[in-house]
């Protein structure tokens, strides 16, 4: 006998009752894996759908990143821009810091239009300085509260004196351009 014949007896040899319930258990089996399968094809596509916005974040994140450092430079920019007054210029800064050496030369340069702004530039000179005190007038210069930008540098030992050098700058005060001012 085959296996198909035999499995056809058994099911004609049972109760009428018992043959239903049976039946209704196959029902019951075969809605479970239809459901099951519908259950699988959706948790793939969910899975694939995970799999692709994961990539995404992945090529967002440095993105978010970069824009969250411009944001805050540029943030750091317009308030500097604020704080800068109309008689403001690049001597008056240097002064106000306070960093003399022997002597200071500064002579004005003609600036740059960028975009949105206008330079006043300014060639700067000056003689006498120690390192640290070169160093700090450096930093004062480009973390201070005013838009201030150092084109170039240049610092020189003193043959006279070692523990002196000579500082020469090149430096452009940003101010907003007539037709960018809020």
């Amino acid at each position: 006998m085959k296996p198909l014949e035999t499995i056809s007896d058994i099911w004609q040899g049972l109760d009428s009752r018992i043959r239903l319930m049976c039946g209704y258990a196959l029902i019951i089996l075969l809605a479970a894996a239809v459901g099951w399968s519908l259950l699988d094809a959706k948790v793939q596509t969910l899975e694939k759908k995970r799999v692709a916005r994961e990539t995404v974040l992945k090529e967002l994140m440095p993105l978010k990143v970069s824009y969250q450092n411009l944001r805050q430079s540029s943030d750091q920019l317009s308030g500097r821009m604020a704080s800068l007054r109309p008689d403001d210029s690049p001597a008056k800064i240097i002064d106000e810091i306070g960093i003399k050496g022997k002597s200071i030369k500064i002579s004005p340069l003609k600036g740059e239009d960028r975009s949105g702004f206008i330079e006043d530039a300014a060639d700067v000179r000056i003689e006498g300085l120690t390192a640290n005190e070169a160093i700090n007038l450096l930093y004062r210069l480009e973390k201070g509260s005013r838009p201030l930008v150092i084109k170039k540098s240049n610092m020189r030992v003193r043959f006279d004196d070692p523990s002196k050098c000579d500082l020469s700058l090149n430096m452009a005060l940003l101010r907003p351009a007539p037709g960018q001012i809020k």
